[in-house]
């Protein structure tokens, strides 16, 4: 391994596929665009790298591998043929890395976000400065695809792009292809920091500026050496769990009357709310047992006045209140009502299902015409007549599947003169209108 170890999940690194890109550049970060600017500068044909976007904001990359000098994943075409694409990247040689980590260990601010798993801004330019590439120039992204182009043919130009999504997330993907995993070369630096902060610097005695204290013989220690030896104490305690519950805000029915235009009612109503809101943002941070969090129903955020009337609305609140909802967002109660339902089953993108019609490209109804084909054995398919631009109803019965634009199938069922969200979405078309039906029964048995 040439004087460093790398575990197998260190060596390579696997990402499921994202869903498609909506509008908007695929990088956001520094590092994401060079990568972009890199590809857009190396491929000979304008018309492939077109291509490639527009795949790739289709959503056609399936799950990519990123090992030292490769990105591997199966890209499909508009016709659905997947093809093994891989990008090749050169990795760094040993003595370029050990350049790299000496330079990363001489300066405090690189070495203490990489011991915490940062990468630092600065970084790439610093390594440039020494010769080092870690993001790749024009040329350095050699592309291999099955389908036999020489140059970037729309699936590796495809994968590209991919990878700037990932790597907007994650840089340390950077380090990754270029031949050092993000395990080893955290051990690597503390290793060669504890040796620096460790080893007795060499200095003269008595003299200003040598890091002595003058009359007392004890040598001094500089702050990035103290710094660094910092990262070698033993890792603070777990932070304590998420309370089970969220708290309970005071109650403001007092003596005092309140002042003008100030309803103590609808104040409880919004201080539980908040209440409610912090306790998901905390699950989401630390969890209930003081890990990692990932709650299922995280706090959704940039809401505008209608959802957020709708998101109010779904935690039940006193008639009145739901009233003055329903007056400030422009709806009636009734719509208000279908607005909440909606909610409770998938926050802001249950609203733009409910509320939105939108017509599917030739794309996207080719894929939810083989989605509805696959999604029953032969003979068992309801019979479907599509009523809208992404709206299937299903003969005879009260059910309706909506499709949004993630490829996401919604239930839906009639109700007087309108249609009522019926559950949460699903992949599976099938699946959808077993629950759409389920809902159909319990609200007869009802």
């Amino acid at each position: 391994m040439s004087g460093y170890e790398q575990s197998r999940e260190d060596h390579e690194r696997t990402f499921a596929a994202l869903p498609p890109a909506r509008g908007g550049g695929f990088a956001r970060t520094w590092w994401g665009r060079a990568w972009t600017k890199a590809l857009e500068n190396s491929a000979l044909d304008g018309l492939q790298l077109k291509a490639g976007r527009r795949y790739a904001r289709a959503g056609a990359v399936g799950a990519v591998s990123v090992r030292p000098g490769r990105i591997t994943a199966v890209v499909k075409d508009e016709d659905g043929t997947a093809y093994r694409s891989d990008v090749l990247v050169q990795e760094l040689s040993e003595e370029q890395w050990e350049r790299l980590l000496d330079l990363v260990v001489d300066s405090a601010g690189h070495i203490a976000a990489l011991l915490e798993r940062e990468m630092p801004p600065h970084l790439v330019e610093d390594a440039t400065a020494t010769g080092i590439d870690l993001l790749p120039g024009v040329g350095d992204l050699e592309p291999e695809c099955d389908c036999g182009a020489w140059d970037h043919c729309p699936h590796t130009a495809a994968l590209c792009y991919h990878v700037a999504r990932l790597l907007d997330e994650d840089p340390f993907l950077l380090l990754l292809v270029r031949g050092r995993g993000e395990r080893a070369l955290v051990d690597q630096l503390r290793t060669r920091s504890a040796s620096r902060a460790a080893a007795p610097p060499a200095r003269t005695a008595g003299k200003p500026g040598t890091g002595t204290t003058e009359g007392s013989g004890m040598p001094g220690v500089s702050a990035e050496e103290a710094y660094a030896a910092a990262f070698l104490l033993p890792p603070l305690p777990a932070p304590p769990g998420a309370p089970p519950v969220p708290g309970q805000p005071p109650s403001l029915d007092t003596e005092t009357p309140p002042g003008p235009g100030v309803d103590p009612t609808a104040l409880e109503f919004l201080a539980a709310d908040a209440a409610t809101r912090a306790h998901r943002l905390l699950l989401d941070l630390v969890g209930p047992g003081g890990g990692p969090g990932g709650t299922t129903d995280p706090t959704e955020t940039g809401l505008t006045v209608a959802q957020d009337a709708a998101r109010l609305a779904a935690c039940g609140p006193v008639p009145w209140i739901a009233r003055r909802l329903a007056s400030g967002s422009g709806r009636s109660k009734a719509e208000l009502e279908l607005a909440a339902r909606a909610w409770r089953f998938g926050g802001a993108a249950a609203l733009t299902v409910l509320d939105e019609e939108w017509t599917p490209g030739p794309g996207a109804l080719a894929r939810a015409g083989d989605r509805l084909a696959e999604a029953w054995a032969d003979g068992e398919r309801p019979a479907l007549h599509r009523t809208a631009g992404a709206r299937w109803t299903v003969t005879g019965t009260r059910a309706q599947l909506r499709l949004d634009e993630d490829d996401r199938w919604w239930p839906y069922l009639r109700s007087g003169s309108h249609w009522s969200p019926a559950g949460p979405p699903d992949r599976d078309p099938a699946t959808t209108l077993a629950t759409a039906f389920a809902a159909d029964a319990t609200e007869a048995g009802g």
